[in-house]
């Protein structure tokens, strides 16, 4: 039997899995490092928790995730072409003694049997929204493009920055950075406007993490990116977790074989929801598992994390993901 590790190399590369990847088990995921201490995740329920960006987040019961709060009186960026009045980056450069800990938890993971994995949130198109609430940001892409551009090249150079330091102190094996490029039918930026903004940032930093070591970069995006899979391919994305339904997967995996691994199939709200069941839960995996095959899927709720908003859910989805093995690895 492969280890966790060795059956995703065989799932992400069309090599022989003995069974599907099952969510997120390959991966040791880790978050806290001298630089995320500064900007505290709100805990479910809590509201308006402060980060180092200056935004302001919460997470309001009976919602999937923390939010920026974009009130008048929150929203950071005010005038998109004054962004430098508004902004600044949070520190980076900790000496060695702050790492400590860090390491520490790096240490204790098993690199034969997971990836140690280095998550991020958010990404360079998130913050830009999270400084600037959505639709003013999406409306200056247009209007102010060179301070777009601007903000966008400023937010990927403490990105880089922060790579160094990770990669110098903790030499992650997996990167998994979280940054939504879209809504359920539709990206939020044209392919053409996504290629001129963020697809260079993203090969310089997709690019530096996988010079310095990195052998597995998982990119987030619970939406529909379909349009946009060329582009991950260039930037070095290796998985792309959350792919939803409407973005027709086994269309993709048709297409674009061996050169990227789908992570999703399962929406989380067909699922993840109050009064769900478990044979609710075996429907959606034994579709997902059918429809898509055994090569560069991975059966995963969209959420993105380990995680499920209900009690149970995640831990039902692996059982039968676990069932659906046996159905189909004889």
């Amino acid at each position: 039997m492969l280890t966790k590790r060795q059956n995703l190399l065989e799932t992400i590369t069309g090599g022989k899995p003995d069974r599907f990847v099952n969510q997120y088990e390959p991966f040791a995921i880790m978050y806290d490092t001298p630089v995320t201490r500064q900007s505290l995740m709100p805990a479910y329920g809590q509201r308006d928790v402060l980060d180092a960006w200056g935004v302001t987040r919460s997470w309001p019961e009976g919602t999937p995730g923390a939010f920026p709060v974009h009130d008048e009186a929150h929203i950071v960026v005010k005038d998109v072409a004054k962004w430098r009045d508004y902004v600044k980056a949070p520190k980076v450069d900790f000496p060695a003694s702050e790492w400590e800990q860090s390491i520490a938890a790096m240490e204790k993971i098993d690199r034969n049997e997971y990836f140690a994995t280095l998550f991020y949130a958010p990404g360079i198109f998130e913050e830009t929204h999270y400084l600037m609430e959505i639709s003013r940001c999406l409306v200056a892409f247009y209007e102010e493009p060179e301070a777009m551009q601007e903000l966008i090249d400023y937010i990927t150079e403490f990105e880089l920055r922060y790579a160094e330091q990770v990669c110098k102190y903790l030499k992650p094996d997996a990167f998994f950075h979280h940054d939504d490029w879209g809504t359920q039918i539709s990206t939020f930026i044209s392919p053409d406007m996504f290629e001129e903004f963020l697809l260079p940032s993203y090969k310089k930093l997709y690019g530096y993490y996988k010079s310095h070591g990195v052998k597995v970069i998982m990119h987030h995006s619970d939406s529909y990116a379909a349009t946009l899979v060329p582009f991950m391919i260039d930037m070095g994305i290796d998985i792309w977790q959350g792919v939803m339904k409407a973005n027709n997967i086994p269309e993709l995996l048709k297409k674009y074989k061996n050169q990227i691994t789908f992570m999703g199939g399962i929406n989380s709200a067909d699922v993840d929801f109050n009064g769900w069941t478990q044979e609710i839960v075996a429907r959606e995996v034994r579709r997902a598992c059918e429809e898509c095959g055994k090569l560069n899927f991975i059966p995963s709720a969209s959420q993105g994390l380990p995680m499920s908003n209900y009690p149970g859910v995640y831990e039902a989805l692996s059982k039968e993901i676990d069932n659906m093995s046996k159905v189909m690895f004889k």
